[in-house]
């Protein structure tokens, strides 16, 4: 054996011995973590990204982060398309608004998911390849001036009831986030509210135009909250990690028990015949929803499935140029602060 020899096993085992050490340090680390995040979930406290995490919470949040920044950022198609079409310039502008509002609400989501460690390009390459998920409902046409009053009334209504309760999210970035995106949703219900109740108290052929529009967007609203919990596997594990408060059903019954006097209100029925209080139970019962329909939806074919991305795509190959001259902009700043720094 030469003295070369000796000298390369003599460093092999040295950088065995290094392996295991830092093995044996990630191990107790993670140990220690660990048990630091279950001491927060427990005191319903808040987790935030320089906090350790078990990767599965962290996979949960992106995916479920990311998918609703999606909805925002998908979502403002529909009303979008209506924006040069409202019926006056007071509409137009609040319209506009609206749809600026939902474009932020994306910004605000994407923020918070970046702090999970998934980069915002990477999110937006699998909204952009079909990849990610977004909210069934914005698969489905606004027809007429009256489903935006729809959209806002009922689509709103149930993501303020879906979304209220995550303000108070375990993860901070997106519990902070939920509370001024509640604030602005708010706004929006009211502003469908008002659309459908001038319809619905106008002439006939508006009245009939808002029931229409509450008809069919009556079911897709009541599936927002997700399938039953008896065919929702990943609802009990969020709701143990405190991301999610409410199970899906307990969100669906609470939106159901909202509307019902709101759309007595409004003058408007609910097409659901099923629909009645029931004494006991302290709620209204309602009938089955098209689950295979929803399903179907979620597969990517929904009436607009492939419109919806498309228009996506499009939008941003032609916004290529501006990012890029966005980011040559702030390069050269960059530069001339350092120039500045170096003088």
């Amino acid at each position: 054996m030469t003295a070369h020899h000796t000298s390369q096993q003599s460093d092999g085992a040295q950088l065995r011995l290094a392996d295991d050490s830092d093995a044996a340090a990630a191990e107790e680390a993670a140990e220690v973590g660990q048990a630091r995040f279950e001491e927060l979930i427990a005191a319903d406290s808040r987790v935030e990204p320089r906090d350790w995490m078990p990767d599965p919470y962290r996979k949960t949040l992106v995916r479920q982060v990311s998918q609703h920044a999606h909805s925002e950022i998908i979502g403002m198609q529909p009303e979008g398309n209506w924006i040069t079409r409202a019926p006056s310039l007071k509409r137009k502008a609040i319209l506009m608004a609206k749809v600026q509002d939902e474009a932020g609400h994306g910004l605000y989501l994407y923020s918070a998911a970046e702090t999970l460690g998934t980069s915002r390009d990477e999110m937006l390459d699998q909204l952009y390849t079909g990849r990610a998920k977004y909210s069934s409902i914005f698969n489905y046409p606004a027809r007429t001036w009256a489903d935006v009053g729809a959209i806002g009334w009922l689509v709103d209504g149930a993501a303020i009831t879906n979304q209220v309760p995550l303000c108070r999210a375990s993860y901070g970035p997106y519990g902070r986030a939920m509370v001024r995106v509640c604030k602005e949703e708010s706004f929006h219900q009211r502003q469908g509210w008002e659309i459908l109740y001038s319809l619905s108290h106008g002439t006939d052929a508006q009245h009939r135009m808002a029931q229409e529009a509450v008809d069919r967007f009556y079911g897709p609203a009541l599936q927002m909250f997700g399938p039953p919990d008896s065919d929702s596997p990943n609802s009990n594990q969020s709701m143990a990690w405190n991301i999610k408060r409410f199970s899906n059903d307990e969100l669906r019954q609470r939106f159901v028990d909202m509307i019902v006097p709101q759309a007595d209100a409004l003058g408007l029925t609910l097409p659901d015949p099923h629909l009645t209080w029931n004494e006991e139970r302290g709620h209204y019962d309602f009938g089955d929803l098209d689950w295979d329909e929803f399903f179907s939806v979620l597969k990517g074919n929904g009436p607009l499935s492939r419109q919806r991305l498309e228009h996506y795509r499009n939008a941003r190959d032609d916004g290529a140029w501006v990012r890029e001259a966005a980011t040559a902009y702030a390069r050269r700043g960059q530069q001339d602060q350092s120039a500045l720094l170096g003088a």
